[in-house]
């Protein structure tokens, strides 16, 4: 990889073409407090987040990313609309792989705006591809809403519902809690014989950890109540499965989707806010012909998308992670809002994989 010096300086000139848009350049702390990540993530954070503790502050994250802490920013003092910019090293614990950086650069862009959201998605995309257009590069989009749509308007319990939405980002944890709720697979033995009508609580059994006996009582009680509950139809099953399997470029998953919101109404505002998107996407001059689109696309990123999601890719080079990601990501406004909420989304570009694909071709 390039010098530190030589991607700082490949930072600042496309934070500059940001800036030069009306971008308000924000400033975030390396150390972040731990306590909001962990309510967004939960403990999950720990395995790719550098944790340490500070005796007045409490547990720190090194900073993972600038998209929570700049709409932190934003939601306790931010103007509306705004757009910000920003650059900076983030951290991220590679366990797996040694081979990927766990401190790189980021240059980022952000929009909040309500006016618009399918005009502020057009913007943040043809920003990022104008400033890697000298590069051979591919884009590949999708829409996070659309699946989480389709789960809201499954008919099945509120609680599994709430189940499915937690794992939309764990796609084999999805899968797995799916195939169950719809009685492909068993309820696994040892679920079912702690759930089992005559299995009472243990008495005289000390209590490790922070639920009461009776916290205890009420969870178990709501696990039989969930294994009782009826099966997700087939229907219903094969129709998220369609969902999941388009793939085509722009006009022609619309046209898919259109088809698929025949049988499964309670994706077609989603369908909707995609139709719009294309046509701002094509007012911003990006050719939404060739534009692949995955509607499974996105969902193993950080888990703050809610909508649209997009990357660039430089196919031939699987030593390089991805050059730039992005996507909408409202829920996350309203999460850190204190009960207030503004469409939000934004892209982050890594300049230092921009050097280095630049320097092999």
């Amino acid at each position: 990889m390039p010098q530190k010096a030589l991607i700082r300086a490949r930072a600042a000139e496309l934070r500059a073409r940001f800036e030069a848009t009306g971008a308000t350049v924000a400033e975030t702390s390396v150390l972040q407090p731990a306590e909001v990540l962990l309510d967004l993530y939960g403990e999950d954070i720990r395995a790719r987040a550098y944790v340490t503790s500070d005796s007045l502050l409490g547990e720190q994250m090194l900073r993972p990313d600038f998209t929570v802490p700049v709409v932190q920013m934003h939601m306790d003092h931010g103007a509306e609309p705004a757009r910000y910019t920003y650059s900076g090293e983030v951290f991220r614990r590679q366990e797996d792989d040694t081979g990927r950086a766990n401190e790189y650069t980021q240059v980022g862009y952000e929009v909040f705006d309500r006016e618009n959201p399918a005009a502020a998605d057009a913007e943040v995309f043809s920003l990022v591809q104008g400033a890697l257009a000298h590069l051979p590069l591919r884009a590949a989009t999708g829409d996070i809403g659309l699946l989480m749509a389709a789960v809201r308007g499954l008919d099945t319990s509120d609680r599994r519902k709430a189940a499915l939405l937690r794992h939309v980002w764990r796609p084999r944890r999805f899968r797995a809690l799916l195939d169950r709720y719809s009685g492909r697979v068993p309820v696994p033995a040892s679920r079912a014989a702690l759930l089992a009508e005559e299995a009472p609580m243990q008495s005289g059994v000390p209590f490790i950890g922070l639920r009461t006996p009776a916290e205890v009582s009420d969870r178990i009680e709501a696990l039989r109540v969930d294994v009782k509950s009826d099966p997700i139809s087939a229907g219903q099953v094969d129709l998220l499965d369609a969902l999941l399997n388009v793939r085509e470029t722009l006009p022609f998953a619309l046209e898919r989707l259109r088809d698929i919101a025949v049988d499964m109404p309670a994706i077609t505002e989603a369908v909707f806010k995609l139709r719009d998107r294309i046509e701002a996407l094509d007012k911003c001059g990006v050719s939404v012909d060739a534009l692949e689109f995955e509607a499974s696309y996105g969902r193993t990123n950080l888990e703050y998308y809610d909508g649209f999601v997009f990357g660039f890719y430089a196919d031939g080079f699987a030593n390089l992670p991805p050059v730039a990601t992005g996507g909408r990501y409202d829920a996350l406004t309203r999460v850190l809002g204190n009960g207030s909420e503004i469409p939000a989304v934004g892209a982050v570009i890594r300049p230092e994989v921009v050097m280095s694909l630049e320097a092999q071709l």
